[in-house]
């Protein structure tokens, strides 16, 4: 009597194990979606949110192997991409600071601000390249000495000529603040000048470069969308953030529910080796 009880109690979980694993089996995974998002782009693709011109720089999809639950393992796959825009007048600013040496217009120069409380004013005062003068200068010794404090330039081996005499007299150049003045190429402005450095602004494009995820929100000119990649290839930018909070809800009850019929199914055939054990 016993024996027929267990075996009835055995094929009744075997059944209900069996059963859950067949809904498991043949349950279609819901996926987020849209049939009509606002852009829908591949790479290199061009777009307007108001009146800000967008290319999709990049479209990228990596794939890492990790746990997929009860299924047992799995790869995840990543997918991301970049938005440019290019803002046509970037404003720029470079910092000279006081009694240092800069590269401008193709030669070293020494910054030196007016001497006053309040500068307004700075010189350029170029850098000679004493070396170079040395080495063109067929008489004179390629390195120079010093005596009792002064340095001289050796010429035929034997005559000395101080250095200040010998050298050309440095170039100079004077600026005041609001001058403009042609640096790397754009016509730029000394925007402030103290006692510790001068500031130099232009403007000019510059492009700027936003990061999508999958799933994120992402801000355009000042309007927020949702970025959802259709495929390795596709990007979809949507507002209907509605619709994607429904779509998650289901993908959610759907897990909930597939972990539910889990538990069912394995505990069931675990108490069927248990009923046929005891």
């Amino acid at each position: 009597m016993q024996r027929r009880a267990a075996a009835i109690y055995v094929a009744f979980f075997i059944v209900l194990g069996a059963a859950s694993y067949s809904v498991i089996a043949t349950a279609s995974t819901p996926t987020i979606g849209f049939e009509n998002p606002d852009h829908r782009l591949s790479e290199g693709d061009q777009f307007s949110v108001d009146d800000r011109q967008y290319t999709v720089s990049s479209i990228s999809t990596e794939t890492s192997s990790g746990g997929g639950g009860h299924g047992g393992g799995g790869e995840t796959v990543t997918h991301s991409g970049q938005v440019s825009w290019t803002n046509d007048s970037a404003r720029y600013t470079a910092t000279w600071e006081n009694n240092t040496t800069q590269s401008y217009d193709g030669q070293e120069w020494r910054v030196l601000v007016e001497d006053a409380e309040e500068p307004t004013s700075l010189t350029l005062r170029e850098e000679l390249n004493e070396t170079a003068i040395l080495q063109d200068d067929p008489d004179a010794s390629s390195e120079m000495v010093t005596q009792n404090g002064t340095q001289y330039v050796v010429l035929n081996d034997s005559e000395l000529v101080a250095a200040a005499e010998y050298f050309p007299d440095p170039e100079t150049r004077t600026y005041a603040q609001g001058d403009t003045l042609d640096y790397e190429g754009n016509s730029t402005t000394i925007d402030s000048v103290t006692t510790d450095a001068v500031t130099l602004a232009w403007n000019a494009p510059r492009t700027n470069t936003i990061g999508v995820s999958n799933h994120d929100n992402v801000t355009l000119d000042g309007q927020t969308y949702l970025a959802h990649f259709a495929d390795e290839s596709t990007l979809q930018l949507t507002q209907d953030f509605e619709s994607y909070n429904q779509q998650t809800q289901e993908i959610d009850q759907y897990t909930l529910h597939k972990n539910g019929l889990w538990g069912v199914s394995i505990l069931s055939f675990l108490t069927a080796v248990f009923m046929i054990g005891f």
